[in-house]
């Protein structure tokens, strides 16, 4: 599949902003799976330079400052994105006692993949947690079955609901209440493996949303989205995406991966102002 993607963020201030600083992580990655034939970006006021440059993750960061008031600040970024099919290994049948002896007994494993076992930003996990990510992840099922009935939970037993929760709502409160966004659902995944031991990373990116029968897609109807990626011994790193009990494939586009929401959230800066403002996104994943 090929696609243009067009993800539009415009903040509307009260009181008028002299000073911004942001970092954004828009870009989609070029990897044996996808490639990024272009890439735009366009920012209103226009600062006088953006600065590029690759993270440690790989990804792909843009930075700039403005130093003239503004009451509305735009950016809007263009993507020409190929998405290719994508092959699936031979399952490994490792079962989780195996894979979880396998990141203690092979040292060189486990300082490669640590970060990703480690909490994180938005990631921490307790007893609850774990007793949650246990009910899936029993010790004589295969790893890679175990993952899908993890994700086939948090599909079956959660409601999406969206403004329900923001960035900053504790994954006890997503786990009692059974409610959240994507974000939400991936961070708890991802919370319910580490907390076992496994390693698993947050994949950030767009998914092509399908209208309803006989009905046109609305401009501005796709939105960012997020799923997990999963190492798998035998077979590296594998997706799955528990919003939708579902493994990616070519309806997926990655902007980034990082070890939580904190590491590839799509535009975040520093702001110096006194009042409140407004955000409104718009995300357009059109195929062509």
């Amino acid at each position: 599949m090929r696609y243009k993607l067009r993800h539009q963020t415009v903040y509307t201030y009260e009181e008028p902003v002299d000073n911004y600083q942001s970092v954004l992580c828009l870009q989609p990655r070029n990897l044996d799976s996808q490639i990024c034939h272009s890439f735009d970006l366009e920012v209103s006021p226009s600062p006088i330079k953006i600065h590029s440059r690759t993270d440690f993750f790989g990804n792909k960061l843009a930075y700039f400052s403005l130093h003239e008031p503004h009451h509305i600040l735009k950016v809007v970024s263009t993507s020409d994105v190929e998405v290719l099919p994508k092959n699936m290994p031979v399952l490994s049948p490792l079962t989780c006692s195996e894979v979880r002896q396998m990141f203690v007994s092979n040292r060189p494993l486990k300082v490669e993949l640590l970060q990703y076992q480690l909490p994180s930003n938005f990631i921490k996990w307790d007893d609850e947690i774990k007793e949650f990510a246990v009910s899936c992840l029993q010790p004589e099922t295969p790893f890679y079955e175990g993952v899908r009935l993890l994700c086939e939970k948090i599909f079956r037993e959660f409601q999406f609901k969206s403004g329900f929760t923001t960035v900053n709502t504790p994954l006890k409160t997503v786990l009692k209440e059974r409610k959240g966004v994507c974000q939400d659902f991936s961070h708890l995944a991802i919370a319910s493996l580490r907390s076992l031991g496994f390693a698993a990373r947050y994949v950030s990116g767009y998914l092509e949303t399908l209208p309803p029968k006989g009905k046109p897609k609305l401009q501005g109807s796709d939105a960012s989205h997020a799923w997990i990626s999963v190492y798998v011994p035998n077979m590296g790193w594998c997706e799955f995406d528990p919003t939708n009990n579902l493994v990616p494939k070519e309806r997926h586009i990655i902007t980034a991966y990082g070890r939580d929401y904190a590491d590839v959230a799509p535009m975040k800066g520093i702001v110096f102002s006194s009042g409140s403002h407004k955000v409104k996104v718009e995300v357009d994943v059109i195929p062509v």
